[in-house]
């Protein structure tokens, strides 16, 4: 018989964390899962630990791959799940889950029969766990059987790890794996104020492709993941989704795109290009109008960004990492 829940985690050079990771994993209240391990050619031990761990717990199983990107990483698990699962899931490889969060989650779906449940994450620092202001304003509160045109925010979630989704409505999606938007597809959704899941920053070492990284694919998948939701929120004809749109703007220009500010100084020629010539699209379809009414920092570094004055964007942002570095050093002394 099939188990209930089918786990995938892409890996990808994250040896530090993924012990500490498939260790929340086997942890889990549910115990009724598989765990589809996708190396995605890993250059460092990761394999190997991913290797040991599928030797001793037999709901943990290894896939091989040559390297081709963390979406391809999770088509590959998806591709290689056991028929007749009921949900699935994905776990990026440098975070945790806490113990109660897949038991939470397939009990609500039970509940529900929604197509998909979500849930709200903390951010995992060295010194703990605190809020994950992405995710705050669509989980302020728990709202079952509920919908996008109900709960606006929603847009905004476009994290596929905090997510349980009854597998025939993923599977309906097609084999690649859904960039945009999945609420507006579904008859209902629950939405979980309770964090379910605990998103690493990464204070040292190498970076997550979903923080300050330097690969240029991290910010052009994230711009383009934001114009899917963007396309599909400017077809809708309800006049409603104008205003959705403009709060689904808004939230771009002062959450998500300031989170690549930090890594442009340390990325090289490749990865400002790309990031000045993605960013630059994405503003031009925003209004760069909109710009106008934002606090001064940000203003100033996306007329610089627009301009392709990069040198000085890089100054400036180094001059705000280290006053930043100083009231945090000041903060804790």
């Amino acid at each position: 018989m099939s188990p209930r829940l089918s786990v995938v985690v892409p890996i990808y050079n994250v040896e530090r964390y993924l012990q500490e990771c498939l260790d929340s994993i086997a942890a889990q209240t549910f115990e009724d899962f598989e765990c589809v391990l996708v190396d995605d050619g890993s250059t460092d031990g990761s394999a190997a630990i991913a290797e040991a761990y599928a030797a001793k717990d037999t709901r943990f199983r290894l896939v091989q791959q040559e390297n081709k990107g963390l979406g391809a990483a999770r088509n590959t698990g998806w591709r290689h799940l056991a028929p007749g699962t009921e949900y699935l899931t994905f776990v990026d490889s440098d975070d945790t889950l806490p113990t109660g969060a897949y038991q939470l989650m397939v009990s609500t779906l039970d509940e529900t029969g929604s197509d998909f449940v979500a849930g709200n994450a903390l951010r995992l620092r060295v010194a703990g766990l605190f809020p994950s202001h992405g995710h705050r304003r669509a989980f302020a509160e728990s709202r079952l059987r509920t919908h996008v045109r109900e709960v606006p925010g929603l847009v905004t979630d476009r994290t596929a790890w905090n997510k349980v989704y009854r597998r025939s409505f993923f599977d309906a999606a097609g084999v690649l794996y859904p960039e945009g938007i999945l609420y507006e597809d579904a008859k209902s959704v629950d939405v979980l104020s309770e964090p379910i899941y605990h998103w690493r920053v990464r204070e040292s070492g190498d970076l997550s492709i979903t923080q300050v990284k330097t690969d240029p694919r991290g910010v052009i998948d994230r711009v383009r993941s934001i114009e899917l939701v963007r396309e599909w929120l400017l077809a809708r004809t309800e006049p409603e989704y104008r205003e959705f749109l403009r709060s689904y703007d808004h939230n771009t220009l002062v959450e998500e795109l300031p989170m690549f500010f930090w890594s442009v100084p340390d990325g090289d020629r490749v990865y400002r290009a790309a990031y000045q010539e993605h960013v630059s699209r994405l503003l031009r379809a925003i209004g760069v109008e909109r710009i106008d009414g934002l606090p001064a920092q940000l203003r100033l570094k996306y007329r610089l960004t627009l301009a392709n004055r990069m040198e000085r964007f890089v100054a400036v942002q180094r001059l705000h990492r280290q006053v930043r570095n100083l009231r945090s050093r000041r903060a804790a002394a």
